[in-house]
C-alpha cells in the first residue's frame, strides 16, 4: 500500500530548534518502578556512601515504624521527610548514612498472634510465630518504602527483635539498674484490661466517657474529735456525713482515706432529711451549691479549716451492710484537693490513683494495707462482698444501690468526662495498684548525680528543636510524669531476666554478672532462650530458692534504647552517638522521644540526639481526621500506581508539615499541575543544552551577554536561599521558591527572552553559546536543588543531562553528587539591581501590550513597536540595553525617552508598519533587502549566511 499523504515541507530557513529525550509527559506511575529496580540492582544507595565516604558524618537514626500492617499516608509523611533531609545533607557534602529500622515486639503482634493462632498457645510458639509475622510485616513495608524513592540500607535495616540487639537491651537494663534507677514496688499504674498488663504513658489517649457522678457520706465516727475540731462542746446529735463526690464508685468498696486541703474552710451544716437531723461536712464555699444538689434546706452552724480535721475517722460508707467493710477512713491532708467541682473532699483509693496511693504511703500505709480487689481482667475478686465476679464497670449500678440502701448516697447524675483509653483497644483503663519494675525519675542514682528527671529536664534545654514549640511540650512532659513503668506481663518482648528470691523477692546477689551471662545466650538464639533457661543453669546451688521473673520489658524501651542497642551496637560503623537527629509526629513526644530521653539520660547523662523534629498529622481536605469509616482515607501506595510517588513527594515537600498536613484529590491535582510546570522548565533546559558540549563550548563568564551573568547571579541567590531553607530542613519555602523561579524568573522572564537568541542565532555563535553556558550552568544547580524532593525526575533529568563521561564518574546517579558551585559573578549585585529594575518596567510594558493586542492593534508582541517614558533611574537602566532592549521586551522595536519626573512616564505601544521576518517573526524594515532570500531580515540573514549579528546584553 503506498501513503498518500503529502510529505511535510522541511523548513526553508531552520531554527536551531534542538531536541531532548527527556519525555514531557512524566509518566511517573509507569516509569518510577524501573527506576526503584535500577537503584537496587545497581546498589546506588552503596555508591552514594562510597562517594561520601571520609565527610563529617550526620546521622539521622530512624525512629522504628511498628512491624504490623501496610504503611499509611502518616507513614509516607514521615520516610520521605527523612529521606528528604538525608539526600539535602549528602549533596551539602555529610557522609550522611541512612539505617531504617522496626520496632517488632509487644502487644500488637501478640495479639494477631492469638487471632491468626487461638488463645494460651506455649509461649515458645507464640514467640517463634511472632518472630515470623514481624518479619512478613517488615517485607511488605519496606517494599512500599522503597517504591517511594527512599534510599537507604534496606538490605541491613535494624530490627529491635534481631538477636543482637534484644541482648544489647538486656546489658542496658543492667547497667540502669547497676546505676541504681531501677527498682520494684506496689504502685497504681495505668492498667489495660484488655491487654492484660501496664501500659507506658505514651500508650494512653483519652476519649470521652459517661459515668455516673455521685456524692457519699462518710458516717461520722468520732464525735468528740469533730465536735473539738468545730470548737464546739459537743455536736448537736450523732447522725452525720463527711461527703465526698466521685465519677467512678467502682472505687468505692477499695476506699481507705478521705483527702482535704488544709487551707479550704470546711463547715459544719445543720439539715433535715427523710424527716430526721442530719449533718454534712462540706468545703464551705460549696455549701450552697451542694444542698441544692442534694434538694436539701440547711444553715452553716461551725466552720474549720482542714488542717484542723487531720487524723480524724469516719466509716466506710458501707459498714453497716456488711463486716467486710467495717473500717475507718482517716482525713489526710493534700495541697491536690481543689473547689472547682464537688464537696471539696477526696474519697482515697490507694491501689487506684497515683496521688491516693502517695498520700496513704506517705502516712505510713505499707503495700500489705492496701485494699485492691479488682484482678487483671477488671472483675472483683471473689472475696468483695456483693460485688464479687462483677467487672467494675457493670458493677457501678450495684454499687450506687448499695450506697443508697445504706443511706448513704446523696446525689447520683450522668456525667460526660475525658476519661483515659488504651491507645491499642479504645477502651477505658484504670490506674491499678501492682508489683511492678520502674525507673525512677526523683531518687539519686548510686553515683550521687542528680534525679533521672533533673538530667533529662538539661538535655531538654540542650536540644534543638524543629519547630520550636517541641521544647515546651516534651519539657511538660517530663517535668509532671511519674515513674516508669518498666515491666509489662506479656510473651513477646525482651525478658527483665531477673532471678528473684522465692521468700524474699529481692535479686540474685549476683544479678549484674548473671543479665551479661543471659544476653550473651539471647546474643545466640534471641529472647527464646531465656524461655529454655532454668534456674539451674546458672544459679548452682542457690537455684532451689530462685524463680525467673516472667515480667518482659515494656516495647518503649526497645526502641527508647535503640541509641545503645544500634547506633552503639548493632549499626556503631554508620553512626555517631549522639546523634544529629530524630524526627517523628508530634505523638511522639509522649513516645520514642520521650523513652529515647529517659534511657540516654540514665546511660549517658544527656539526650541521644542533637535536634528533635516534630511533624503533623495527616488530615483530609477540610481538616478532618481520617478514618475508613469516614471513607477519607489516602493510601500512598495508590498515590504511587496513578500519579506517581514524586507527587506524593512534592505534596509532603510543599506542606508546612509544623502543623496538620492536608490532603486530597483536589490538593493532589494543584500538586501535579505545579510538577508540569516544573517538568516543562526542566525539558525546556534538556533541549537547549543537548548540543552543547561544556569542554568545547563554553564561553567565560566575563566574556558572557548581561542577561546570562545576570541568570547565573540570579541562580546563585536563589540556591543560597534554599540551602538554608535545607540547613534548618524546611521544604515548604523551598517548593514555593522553586516553583516561582521555574515559573517567573525562568519561563516568564530569561528564558521567555532568550528563545530569539537561542533559535534565531548561529549556531556556533557567541551569542547562543553564551545563552547555553548559562543555562548548562543553571541546570546543574537546579537538579541538585531538586533532587532531595523530586528524587526520581532529578534522577531521570541527570540521565540525559550529564555527559556519558560525567554520568559514569557519578556512578550513574545525581546523588553522589553535592550541591553546584556555580561560577563567581564580578558584577553580580548591580545586575542584579539593573534587572530588577527592567522587568518590574517589563510587566507595566506587558500589561500594555496585552492591552493594546486585547483591543484588536497587534497579534502577538512582535507586531509592536514600544516607546518608553521614563525618568531618573529607570530610563538610565533603560537605555543601557541599547539596541537590545527590545529582545527584553520581545517587541520588534523598542525606544526609551528621558522625562522630568514619574508623572510623566508612560509607555506608547505603535503597531510595526514593516514586514514579518518569516524565520525570526520580527517586523523590521530591512526584511526583503536581500534578493536571494527575500523573506528574511538582515539580522537572519546574516545569522544564517554572514558572519552573525551582534549582541550585546540580551
Amino acid at each position: 500500500m503506498s501513503d498518500n499523504k503529502p510529505a511535510k515541507a522541511a523548513n526553508k530557513y531552520p531554527v536551531n530548534m534542538t531536541e531532548t529525550p527527556f519525555p514531557m509527559r512524566g509518566d511517573l506511575a509507569k516509569r518510577e518502578p524501573k527506576w526503584v529496580k535500577e537503584w537496587q540492582d545497581k546498589k546506588i544507595y552503596e555508591r552514594v556512601r562510597k562517594a561520601a565516604a571520609g565527610r563529617p558524618k550526620f546521622v539521622l537514626h530512624d525512629g522504628p515504624p511498628y512491624a504490623n500492617g501496610d504503611i499509611h499516608i502518616g507513614h509516607a509523611v514521615n520516610k520521605i521527610l527523612k529521606d528528604m533531609i538525608v539526600k539535602a545533607r549528602t549533596m551539602a557534602g555529610f557522609d550522611a548514612p541512612y539505617v531504617p529500622g522496626w520496632d517488632c515486639h509487644g502487644m500488637p503482634i501478640e495479639i494477631q498472634i492469638e487471632k491468626l493462632h487461638g488463645k494460651n498457645l506455649p509461649v515458645n510458639e507464640v514467640q517463634s510465630k511472632a518472630r515470623a509475622y514481624a518479619e512478613e510485616q517488615i517485607a511488605r513495608q519496606k517494599a512500599d518504602f522503597i517504591r517511594l524513592g527512599v534510599l537507604g540500607e534496606w538490605d541491613n535495616p535494624y530490627k529491635t527483635m534481631n538477636f543482637s540487639n534484644e541482648a544489647d537491651e538486656i546489658r542496658a537494663l543492667g547497667q540502669l539498674l547497676e546505676k541504681g534507677y531501677v527498682y520494684r514496688g506496689l504502685k497504681p499504674v495505668n492498667w489495660c484490661f484488655d491487654c492484660g498488663s501496664a501500659l507506658a504513658e505514651a500508650e494512653v489517649e483519652y476519649e470521652n466517657k459517661r459515668d455516673p457522678s455521685i456524692d457519699v457520706g462518710f458516717p461520722f465516727a468520732e464525735h468528740d474529735k469533730l465536735a473539738q475540731a468545730f470548737k464546739m462542746d459537743k455536736l448537736p446529735h450523732q447522725n452525720g456525713f463527711c461527703v465526698i463526690w466521685t465519677t467512678t464508685p467502682w472505687t468505692i468498696p477499695s476506699n481507705q482515706a478521705l483527702n482535704m486541703h488544709p487551707e479550704i474552710s470546711y463547715a459544719l451544716v445543720e439539715t433535715i432529711r427523710d424527716g430526721a437531723p442530719l449533718l454534712l461536712i462540706l468545703a464551705q464555699e460549696l455549701v450552697e451549691s451542694s444542698l441544692a444538689k442534694y434538694e436539701l434546706e440547711g444553715k452553716i452552724i461551725a466552720t474549720c479549716s482542714g488542717a484542723d480535721l487531720t487524723e480524724i475517722r469516719f466509716k466506710h460508707p458501707l459498714s453497716s451492710l456488711h463486716e467486710g467493710y467495717d473500717r475507718y477512713s482517716p482525713v489526710y491532708l493534700g495541697d491536690y484537693v481543689t473547689l472547682d467541682s464537688g464537696t471539696g473532699v477526696v474519697h482515697s483509693a490507694p491501689a487506684y490513683g497515683i496521688e491516693d496511693f502517695q498520700s496513704c504511703k506517705a502516712h505510713g500505709m505499707q503495700d500489705d494495707e492496701i485494699i485492691a480487689p479488682v484482678m487483671g481482667d477488671g472483675r472483683y475478686a471473689s472475696s468483695l462482698p456483693f460485688f464479687a465476679g462483677m467487672t467494675i464497670w457493670e458493677a457501678s449500678k450495684p454499687i450506687c444501690d448499695k450506697l443508697r440502701e445504706a443511706g448513704a448516697l446523696l446525689s447520683l447524675k450522668m456525667f460526660d468526662h475525658s476519661y483515659m483509653h488504651c491507645w491499642r483497644h479504645k477502651t477505658p483503663i484504670i490506674y491499678r495498684a501492682t508489683s511492678q519494675w520502674f525507673a525512677s525519675m526523683d531518687n539519686t542514682p548510686k553515683d550521687g548525680r542528680a534525679s533521672l528527671r533533673e538530667t533529662a529536664l538539661k538535655a531538654i534545654d540542650e536540644t534543638a528543636f524543629f519547630p520550636a514549640w517541641g521544647k515546651a511540650r516534651l519539657h511538660g512532659m517530663i517535668a509532671n510524669r511519674p515513674d516508669w513503668t518498666l515491666s509489662r506481663q506479656r510473651q513477646w518482648g525482651v525478658p527483665m531476666a531477673f532471678f528473684l528470691h522465692k521468700e524474699t523477692g529481692q535479686l540474685h546477689p549476683r544479678t549484674s554478672e548473671l543479665l551479661e551471662q543471659i544476653a550473651q545466650r539471647v546474643e545466640k538464639e534471641g529472647i527464646e532462650a531465656w524461655q529454655h533457661m532454668e534456674a539451674a543453669d546458672l544459679l548452682g546451688d542457690d537455684a532451689a530458692m530462685y524463680v525467673k521473673n516472667r515480667d518482659t520489658l515494656d516495647v518503649w524501651f526497645d526502641s527508647g534504647t535503640t541509641h545503645f542497642t544500634v547506633l552503639r551496637g548493632s549499626h556503631k560503623a554508620q553512626s555517631t552517638y549522639p546523634a544529629d537527629l530524630y524526627l517523628e509526629g508530634s505523638d511522639q513526644h509522649r513516645g520514642w522521644f520521650h523513652s529515647s530521653l529517659l534511657t540516654a539520660s540514665m546511660l549517658d547523662g544527656h539526650a541521644p540526639y542533637k535536634a528533635l523534629l516534630t511533624h503533623g498529622f495527616v488530615v483530609d481536605g477540610e481538616g478532618k481526621k481520617m478514618s475508613k469509616s469516614k471513607g477519607n482515607v489516602v493510601a500512598p501506595q495508590k498515590i504511587s500506581d496513578t500519579l506517581g510517588a514524586d507527587i506524593l513527594r512534592l505534596w509532603v515537600a510543599s506542606t508546612d508539615y509544623s502543623g496538620e498536613l492536608s490532603i486530597s484529590d483536589e490538593i493532589l491535582k494543584r500538586v501535579t499541575e505545579a510538577y508540569r510546570r516544573i517538568r516543562n522548565t526542566l525539558r525546556f533546559l534538556l533541549a537547549n543544552t543537548s548540543d552543547f558540549d561544556f569542554s568545547k563550548d563554553v564561553v567565560a563568564v566575563d566574556a558572557m551577554l548581561d542577561i546570562d551573568r545576570y541568570a547565573i547571579a540570579n541562580m546563585a541567590l536563589l540556591q543560597k536561599e534554599i540551602l538554608a531553607h535545607y540547613e534548618s530542613f524546611e521544604f515548604h519555602p523551598v517548593i514555593a521558591k522553586l516553583q516561582s523561579y521555574c515559573s517567573e524568573d525562568l519561563g516568564g522572564f530569561y528564558l521567555d527572552i532568550l528563545k530569539d537568541r537561542l533559535y534565531t542565532s548561529g549556531v556556533n555563535s557567541p551569542a547562543r553559546r553564551s545563552a547555553q553556558t548559562a543555562i548548562w550552568h543553571i541546570t546543574q544547580a537546579l537538579l541538585r536543588l531538586m533532587a532531595p524532593t523530586l528524587s526520581f525526575t532529578a534522577e531521570e533529568a541527570w540521565q540525559f543531562f550529564a555527559s556519558a563521561e560525567t554520568y559514569q564518574a557519578s556512578g550513574e546517579t545525581i546523588f553522589t553528587q553535592t550541591y553546584y558551585q556555580l561560577p563567581p559573578v564580578a558584577d553580580a549585585e548591580a545586575l542584579l539591581a539593573r534587572f530588577a529594575t527592567l522587568r518590574t518596567i517589563r510587566a507595566d510594558v506587558t500589561k500594555q501590550l496585552e492591552e493594546v493586542r486585547v483591543a484588536g492593534g497587534i497579534g502577538s508582541s512582535l507586531q509592536a513597536e514600544v516607546l518608553i517614558k521614563t525618568s531618573g533611574d529607570k530610563f538610565a537602566v533603560l537605555n543601557s540595553f541599547a539596541d537590545d532592549l527590545k529582545f527584553t521586551l520581545i517587541t520588534s522595536a523598542a525606544s526609551v525617552e528621558q522625562v522630568a519626573s514619574e508623572t510623566d512616564e508612560t509607555v506608547v505601544v505603535t503597531p510595526s508598519r514593516y514586514e514579518k521576518c518569516e524565520r525570526c517573526w520580527h517586523y523590521r524594515a530591512d526584511v526583503g533587502t536581500h534578493a536571494d532570500h527575500p523573506g528574511l531580515c538582515q539580522r537572519c540573514h546574516s545569522n544564517l549566511f554572514g558572519s552573525g549579528e551582534s549582541r550585546r546584553f540580551a
